[in-house]
C-alpha cells in the first residue's frame, strides 16, 4: 500500500514532555499511564505505553516524546488513552521511545 504526502499530513505528530507517570496494573501487558504536556495548542493529554522493559518512572519524568495527537481516544481497560506515544521495537521486540535528541518546544509538529 502506498501513502501519499497528503496522507502523511493527516497524521499530527507532536512533541510533548512527560509530566507524570502512574502504574497501570490493570493492563494486559506491563504498561505505564503517562500524562504528557503538548503545549498551549494541544494541552495535556494521557497515554498508555508498554515501555516498562526499558524505562522506569524516574527515567520518564521530564522526557520528551513523540505522539500522534489526532487519533480518536482509545479505551484501554479502565483507562482512556488520548494520544499514541510512538516507539520502535528493539531486538527483543520491546518498545524504545521516539524522542528528539535535543530539547524542542512542546507541541512542535513533526515535518
Amino acid at each position: 500500500m502506498t501513502a501519499s504526502f497528503d496522507d502523511f499530513l493527516k497524521i499530527d505528530i507532536r512533541t510533548g514532555t512527560i509530566l507524570k507517570v502512574d502504574d497501570f496494573p490493570e493492563a494486559r501487558k506491563p504498561a505505564w499511564k503517562l500524562t504528557i504536556d503538548f503545549g498551549d495548542e494541544i494541552g495535556v493529554k494521557k497515554s498508555s505505553a508498554q515501555i516498562t522493559a526499558h524505562y522506569t518512572k524516574e527515567d520518564l519524568m521530564g522526557k520528551q516524546v513523540l505522539a500522534v495527537v489526532n487519533f480518536p481516544p482509545r479505551q484501554i481497560g479502565p483507562f482512556m488513552s488520548e494520544v499514541l506515544t510512538l516507539g520502535l521495537p528493539d531486538m527483543d521486540g520491546e518498545v524504545v521511545l521516539l524522542s528528539p535528541d535535543q530539547p524542542v518546544p512542546n507541541g512542535g509538529r513533526m515535518h
